[in-house]
This record gives structure tokens, C-alpha cells and sequence, in this order.
């Protein structure tokens, strides 16, 4: 049996922030745009839940930490709630008006850009199983979900551009995906031929 923090922790816990964002907009303690602030918290947690998913390569490559077992679970959580952000958007901003969110999509970069970002999630999502793995092959589905790579870059620039300014929050974000892009370009690190020289 396996130690440690179990994989449905994390996903129990990873729904909180969605919980409390309901909570708040419901109470009238997010602002006086609550739509508005539920959409950039939704939008936020997917952000940050898709870049969680890309430190696991990193850390277990460079620093030897092994989170694999999370990392399907960061990935859904990213999914879950970039479809909320969606929701939100289409529902609550624009009451299902199919037209106006046809304009503001065509019309918006940051729109434009958040929508391609989320149809390059969704596959990824939907093969996200072990019985995908199997039924795509290995080679096939590894291919498939170097996707997250655009995605996690589509993202960043959906923050830049929601926000229509440059302060520093999104440039941070943009910064860390770009970053953990790199780090999967960088060599392997390879263990010393050296032996040890004995006293």
C-alpha cells in the first residue's frame, strides 16, 4: 500500500478555492463586481493548478522529488476549473447570449486566446486515463500531451491580456511557465564516472 498524501486529497482540496469563490460571490464579500471576481479567481486556479502539473518533471529530474502520482490530479484540477472559467464567462457574464460571446471571442485577444487554450486542454483531459494511455500507446500519447506546452504558454498570454495592463502579478505567471518550459529543453543531468577516491 502506498504512503504518503493520498491522490483524492488533492483533488478534495484543490476544489476549496472554487468553493470559496462561490461562497463569497453568494455573500456579497467579493466586490462589487462578484461575477467578475469569480471569473479571474476560476481563471487564476487553473493557471496555477497547470503550472503545478509542469513542476513535477522538473523537480523529480533536478532535485530528485517524485510527485508523478499527482500530477494526473494537477492536471484535472487545471481542466476543472478552466471550464468553470468558461462557465462563468458564458453563463453568468453573458447570459448564454451564443451571439455577443461569438463577438466578444472574435473581437477580444484575450477571449480568443483563453479559447484556444482551453480546446488544447481538453484532449488532454479526455486521455488523461490509464485505459487512453494503453488504448493511444505510450509514443502516441506522449506526443498527444505535449499540448500542455502551447497550452501552458496560451494561458500566460490569456492573463496578460485579460488584465489590459502590465502589472506584475500576470508577468510573474508568464515568467514561471516560460521557465518551466526551459527547464524540460535543459540536458539531463548525468551521474559522475568518477569513482570515489578512497582513504
Amino acid at each position: 500500500m502506498r504512503r504518503g498524501f493520498p491522490v483524492w486529497a488533492v483533488y478534495a482540496l484543490g476544489f476549496v478555492p472554487a468553493v470559496v469563490a462561490f461562497g463569497g460571490g453568494l455573500a456579497g464579500t467579493t466586490g462589487p463586481d462578484p461575477i467578475r471576481a469569480l471569473e479571474q479567481t476560476l481563471g487564476l486556479w487553473a493557471l496555477r493548478f497547470l503550472l503545478a502539473a509542469l513542476c513535477v518533471t522538473p523537480l523529480r529530474r533536478f532535485f530528485g522529488v517524485n510527485l508523478l502520482r499527482y500530477r494526473r490530479a494537477l492536471g484535472l484540477l487545471c481542466f476543472y476549473y478552466a471550464s468553470l472559467h468558461l462557465l462563468a464567462f458564458i453563463g453568468l457574464d453573458h447570459s448564454f447570449d451564443w451571439a455577443e460571446i461569438t463577438r466578444e471571442i472574435l473581437k477580444r485577444p484575450y477571449a480568443f486566446i483563453g479559447m484556444a487554450c482551453l480546446l488544447l486542454l481538453i484532449p488532454l483531459a479526455a486521455t488523461s486515463s490509464n485505459a487512453m494511455i494503453k488504448r493511444l500507446g505510450a509514443k502516441n500519447w506522449t506526443r498527444l500531451h505535449r499540448l500542455v506546452y502551447p497550452a501552458a504558454l496560451l494561458a500566460a498570454a490569456h492573463f496578460i491580456f485579460a488584465v489590459k495592463s502590465w502589472p506584475l502579478e500576470p508577468l510573474l505567471y508568464a515568467g514561471a511557465a516560460v521557465a518551466l518550459l526551459a527547464a524540460r529543453l535543459a540536458p539531463k543531468r548525468r551521474p559522475s564516472l568518477e569513482q570515489p577516491h578512497e582513504a
